[in-house]
């Protein structure tokens, strides 16, 4: 999924607030810029496509004021003799001039067309009202004070001759246009597909004339959205978005996987954020990672609605930041901070697709009747050209790399392809023969598996499992195989297909292949899959004997944060098991509990604390023998996060409950208790040589 570098442009509001503050400027300087502002103005082209009449009417009126303020600039010297009125009237006229200049830019470049269109009334009326300002100024300005030679006093009396006979009026060719596209949101409505020669019509005549130009207006569109509060509006704003993107699809053909697109998918996503300096409030505790969707839990503290949602369905009943007991477990969203995360995003350019809730999607799309059927049309005529007689690999990349793009934009457009049979045409993409084919084909599955419903469909349709374990494993691409792991993620949040995909070796394997061997962003997807898996414990145990600790030493200088993280997680469900193939481990965990961020260090203790307790008093002698510990632990304890304090605490009761114990004093911290172990790893743990002390240390 790839990300456009202007994914949210910087919206220009209509007319922005500057231009209603008076200037601070003397009066030289003001007298300077009328004139220059009113040139400006006057040199400005009228827009190509909307407003034309409105604006070269006002345009014109501006040429003569140039000339107007040009002579009065022109006659410096009485300047300091103007009464405070004038003053005023020049002030004002500033302001009005900088809203003309601002409207004109906006109609001309300011955003999307079709709304534009939608706004044909108030819009022209705001022109009216402008040139009526005009007059008015214009009118009171004391004549004797601006000793004006006669030819530019007749212009002075023209122009506002002018300003007072304008009437309000909408551009017929605006208006007739306005009603052309409400007519075809009407017949989306009704199910009537839309006639391809009427939508090229009118679409030619808003400047739209290609694939570019359409994505380059439901970017605006979609930036539309986030500023609209009204829900009609906003409802209006939807129903543009789903008619360009059929109009996109159906005269304009599939775009080319090749180009940049205005979605992208959630792992390239994080991939450009992780190297922004995204503000920690905006960061899901769990993750690390840029909330899309923030609730808060009982505790007060946010989430990320699927981390928390996934936390909750492996059986936690804490709050992961405060370690509290939740005392019931709604989600409240959190839409104050929603909308600034949002709003950062914008200003940072960076892809914001807000997740779906129980609340719907882009305020409400499947209630948008017009918007939904133009989803359907839009997947019904991506799907004809699928299915039909066998076409060129190309086309086929470019129609279901089109149904990728489509399907990350919201559950509506995902639940339209899954009905429509997608994924078993999907799978026969899935092969290693065309690269770019196979990565656009997972990913698609990728986007799919967000809905619930999908989810299902993948899990039971023949061969997309096996499909997507096999790109996983041995996929052309690092793009491919990070795809698939993130699918393998999505998926292992119903916890039934996380049981079942945590018993198939091949999906276990192939994400510590990938955790090991793939890039950075490729590395976290596969982490953050088998973090998922490791919640069970069933499937925590399957990791250890898949060699996870392995790959935990391997990728922790790298990624620590997201390391020590699994290893806490395999530590606290794979038992005595994981807990001896970490206990060579202790030197190096002690090294990052020195050096590591907040989050890390949170881990390490926790990792620490867990196999003290379960470990036995071995290897808590081993532990205490690293001479730098409990300064460690003492700084932690004043420095730390508050969880950190409390498991750094722990930590040291347990040391100094040991260190008593050396003494004679009988101890029950610590229990030898794991049920179900094979005589192997019983063996295993008896065989742990203390002499191995410093052997640990230096690992």
């Amino acid at each position: 999924m790839v990300s456009s570098p202007t994914i949210f442009p910087q919206r220009r509001r209509r007319p922005p607030p500057t231009s209603f503050l008076p200037p601070q400027l003397s009066t030289v300087d003001l007298l300077n810029s009328l004139y220059s502002l009113s040139s400006e103005i006057a040199s400005l082209r009228p827009p190509q496509h909307l407003f034309k009449r409105n604006s070269y009417s006002i345009i014109r009126k501006c040429r003569i004021l140039s000339v107007i303020f040009e002579e009065i600039f022109g006659q410096i010297t009485f300047a300091n003799s103007l009464s405070p009125s004038s003053l005023l009237c020049f002030e004002e006229m500033f302001i009005v001039l900088q809203r003309i200049r601002a409207l004109i830019e906006d109609c001309f470049n300011g955003g999307s067309k079709l709304w534009l269109l939608m706004q044909v009334e108030p819009i022209s009326s705001t022109f009216h009202e402008l040139t009526l300002d005009m007059w008015t100024l214009l009118e009171i300005l004391p004549k004797r004070e601006l000793n004006l030679s006669e030819d530019v006093d007749e212009l002075r009396n023209l122009v506002i001759k002018q300003c007072r006979d304008d009437k309000s009026f909408v551009d017929p060719s605006d208006n007739r246009l306005r009603i052309e596209v409400l007519t075809l949101l009407d017949s989306i409505k009704k199910e009537i597909v839309p006639n391809q020669s009427k939508l090229a019509e009118i679409f030619a005549k808003l400047g739209m004339s290609d694939s570019a130009s359409c994505r380059e207006e439901i970017e605006w569109l979609e930036d539309e959205t986030q500023c609209q509060n009204d829900e009609k509006s906003k409802s209006e704003v939807i129903s543009l978005i789903g008619l360009v993107k059929y109009v996109k699809c159906v005269l304009f053909g599939a775009s080319s996987s090749s180009n940049s697109s205005i979605f992208s998918d959630e792992s390239i996503r994080r991939n450009s954020l992780s190297e922004m300096n995204i503000p920690t409030d905006f960061r899901c505790p769990i993750t690390l990672d840029l909330m899309t969707d923030p609730v808060v839990v009982a505790t007060g503290q946010t989430y990320d609605r699927a981390s928390i949602v996934l936390w909750m369905e492996s059986g936690h009943k804490t709050c992961p930041k405060t370690g509290q007991t939740l005392a019931h477990a709604n989600l409240v969203p959190n839409r104050a901070l929603k909308s600034l995360i949002a709003m950062w995003c914008r200003q940072h350019r960076v892809p914001y697709a807000a997740a779906e809730s129980s609340e719907g999607q882009n305020g409400g799309v499947s209630l948008n009747k017009a918007a939904l059927e133009a989803t359907k049309m839009t997947v019904s005529f991506l799907m004809g050209k699928l299915g039909s007689n066998p076409q060129p690999i190309e086309m086929v990349n470019r129609v279901i790399y089109e149904l990728r793009v489509f399907a990350k934009t919201d559950s509506d457009s995902r639940a339209c392809i899954g009905e429509a049979g997608a994924i078993p045409l999907l799978v026969r993409y899935l092969g290693p023969d065309h690269p770019k084919l196979q990565v656009n084909a997972v990913t698609t599955l990728l986007n799919l598996s967000i809905l619930e419903a999908n989810k299902v469909r993948i899990m039971e349709t023949d061969g997309a499992l096996n499909g997507v374990i096999e790109v996983l494993r041995s996929g052309v691409t690092w793009e491919a195989k990070a795809n698939a792991a993130a699918t393998m993620f999505s998926l292992c949040g119903v916890s039934a297909y996380r049981k079942r995909l945590g018993k198939k070796t091949r999906v276990i394997k192939g994400l510590l292949e990938l955790a090991r061997e793939g890039p950075t962003s490729s590395k976290r997807d596969a982490l953050v899959a088998i973090l998922t898996l490791a919640g069970d414990r069933e499937t925590a145990g399957r990791l250890v004997e898949g060699g996870v600790v392995d790959m935990v030493k391997e990728v922790m200088d790298e990624l620590p944060e997201e390391a020590m993280t699994i290893l806490e997680t395999v530590v606290k469900k794979g038992g005595y098991i994981a807990i001896a193939a970490v206990s060579h481990m202790l030197g190096r965990l002690v090294a990052v509990l020195r050096n590591g961020t907040d989050r890390t260090k949170e881990s390490v203790i926790a990792t620490l604390v867990i196999i003290c307790r379960k470990g036995g008093a071995e290897l808590v002698s081993e532990l205490a023998r690293i001479t730098t510990i409990e300064m460690v632990i003492w700084d932690l304890m004043g420095s730390g996060t508050a969880r950190a304090k409390r498991k750094a605490a722990s930590l040291m009761r347990i040391l100094r409950r040991w260190a008593a114990g050396l003494d004679g004093r009988v101890l029950e911290e610590f229990t030898f208790y794991e049920p179900k172990l094979k005589p192997s790893n019983v063996s295993m743990l008896l065989t742990l040589p203390s002499a191995s002390k410093t052997h640990r240390e230096a690992t």
